[in-house]
């Protein structure tokens, strides 16, 4: 008699998971009830690493309740906004923490953005404080703040704690202390009164509202709850069973929701200390690998291939490391490869949203991702146990195991919906169910597997193309650091395949070379018709290759039917 063929709801993935990772288990109500449980069990630990500088547990907890108290004494209510602007500093989670415990909501931002990104943020969230760099009041966010709804502003050096001073990122910055500003360090130790009291929040509270495009390109702020990130920091925890104390490296920017729950929310859960080194530059993070000794990192995929150009950068710098995770950036399966050979270290894929308040889906630790014999692609990993995903059609019903669809999410670390957005909430979250524009496909033993973006699908003569498919096969190329691939006007085809590539040091290739290269391994409407090689390709803060800009920039300079040059064929 045949079996059964398995649906969705059977969670065949569930197969991959060990009994640790399947065991019932209560993630507490709020990151703040994780951080004072951890403050009372290890409070002289280190909870922060800044270059020569450590932060214990109980330093932290002092730090954050008397800026938390400045923050009440200035006015800051329960549910008022703070917009937190920093790279990897101690201001971070000096101020997340202390906003907190005023009863408030933090408002990450991209400190990369400009004026009228940042403008836009400021209004539509109703920030009432804002937290920067010195460099940053002194250069345009001053002048941003002014006619918005920021009541208050702190400020901080990323000289401050540490006196190290790396040049090859601190280089350029002087202190420059602001006389309209208060300094958010001197605030946090200069406390009036007893600690602020408890704000009461819940699983329900909205803790974050973290700004993103999403599918439609319209900024729109995502209400992740304290429940949430509890429930993802607690996950983080139960399925990398690292060794207490261990060392965690901040690569991901923390205002990234990778960042935030990943690194720094899972490490203040476990109790383990969290290196920071202000801002991504290869040389630096190597050098604190080899002076933290951690045991966990998680960054794009882009920084892995940075790190593989780093000189003198060995498999004995990598060797404290128990996981480390790739996401927020597509993972090419060469790429996981030549970083094993080279250091040693699997990379372990995963997938998430910031509407899933980062992960949903992972290589479980002791196995391997598997690669797709016909697209090539390499499976991002497996849903966890209180995770449902499923693969839809454009009816919203769903496809076969296999076939590919878009990939919905549902479970305990989905949002709510967007901030005063009910539209795009109800397009995005029908039933609470995540619709991520995300294309993908599931094998019927669990392995989820994203395709693409739905919006950057190719289509040549008729002919479905995906990106990464071709990506993927660039990067198989031994000159090869860096692909993306975009969709070009074409009079013939509609459109037609380019790619972009940069070349890794001291290596050559031409674009002929490339393009034969691709012909060799992929159907005739695939290989790309043009390669125009790059010394760098266009990136988002967190390491995500800029498909976008790329796009845009080819789509401006192909000529139209006539000839003339910016017109879209």
């Amino acid at each position: 008699m045949t079996a059964p063929r398995p649906t969705y709801a059977d969670r065949p993935w569930l197969q991959h998971l060990n009994a640790h990772q399947l065991a019932p288990s209560e993630p507490p109500a709020t990151m703040l009830d994780a951080f004072r449980a951890t403050v009372a069990r290890v409070p002289d630990r280190a909870a922060l690493h800044y270059f020569d500088a450590t932060v214990s547990y109980r330093e932290l907890d002092a730090l954050t309740d008397g800026f938390a108290a400045r923050l009440i004494r200035d006015g800051f209510r329960p549910g008022d906004r703070l917009a937190l602007i920093t790279q990897n500093t101690p201001h971070f989670p000096v101020a997340l923490y202390g906003a907190w415990k005023a009863g408030g909501i933090v408002v990450p931002v991209n400190p990369m953005y400009k004026q009228r990104e940042l403008a836009h943020i400021l209004q539509d969230a109703e920030v009432a404080a804002l937290v920067c760099h010195e460099r940053a009041w002194h250069g345009f966010v001053r002048d941003t703040v002014a006619g918005s709804p920021v009541r208050h502003a702190y400020t901080g050096s990323e000289l401050d704690l540490q006196t190290r001073d790396d040049p090859r990122v601190l280089r350029d910055v002087v202190r420059h202390p602001a006389d309209d500003a208060a300094d958010l360090l001197t605030a946090a130790r200069s406390p009036e009164g007893p600690p602020p009291p408890d704000p009461g929040l819940g699983a329900a509270d909205t803790a974050l509202i973290s700004y993103t495009s999403g599918t439609s390109g319209t900024p729109k702020g995502a209400l992740n709850t304290h429940g949430n990130i509890a429930y993802n920091a607690h996950r983080q925890q139960r399925t990398h069973q690292l060794a207490d104390g261990a060392v965690v490296f901040a690569l991901a920017p923390l205002f990234h929701i990778t960042g935030m729950v990943c690194e720094l929310s899972a490490a203040f859960a476990a109790g383990s200390p969290v290196a920071l080194a202000y801002r991504f530059e290869p040389g630096v993070v190597i050098d604190a690998f080899r002076e933290h000794r951690p045991a966990y990192t998680v960054g794009p995929s882009t920084a892995f291939m940075a790190l593989m150009t780093v000189p003198g950068a060995s498999a004995a710098d990598f060797a404290s490391f128990e996981v480390i995770s790739s996401g927020g950036a597509p993972l090419p399966p060469a790429v996981v490869e030549q970083f094993h050979d080279r250091f040693g270290q699997y990379l372990r894929n995963g997938y998430g949203l910031t509407e899933c308040t980062a992960p949903c889906a992972a290589v479980p630790p002791g196995l391997r991702a598997p690669v797709d014999p016909v697209s090539g692609t390499l499976a991002v990993g497996v849903p966890g146990p209180d995770t449902m995903i499923r693969i839809l059609d454009d009816a919203g019903q769903e496809v076969p195991f296999g076939e590919p669809g878009e990939i919905a999410v549902g479970g305990p670390m989905v949002v709510p919906g967007y901030w005063r957005r009910p539209d795009a909430t109800a397009a995005a979250l029908p039933g609470g169910e995540l619709r991520t524009g995300d294309i993908g496909f599931m094998d019927s033993s669990g392995w989820l597997y994203v395709v693409d973006r739905k919006k950057d699908m190719i289509n040549a003569s008729g002919f479905k193309v995906w990106p990464r498919e071709v990506e993927d096969v660039l990067y198989t190329h031994p000159a090869v650091r860096e692909a993306a691939v975009v969709g070009v006007p074409d009079a013939y085809r509609g459109e037609s395949v380019k790619a972009y590539v940069s070349l890794k040091p001291g290596a050559g290739a031409a674009a002929e070379e490339l393009i034969a290269y691709c012909r060799e391994r992929l159907a005739a409407f695939k290989y790309p018709r043009a390669v125009e090689i790059l010394a760098e390709l266009p990136k988002t803060t967190s390491g995500k290759i800029l498909r976008r800009e790329l796009r845009d920039a080819a789509v401006a300079a192909a000529p139209a039917p006539d000839g003339a040059p910016g017109s879209r064929a």
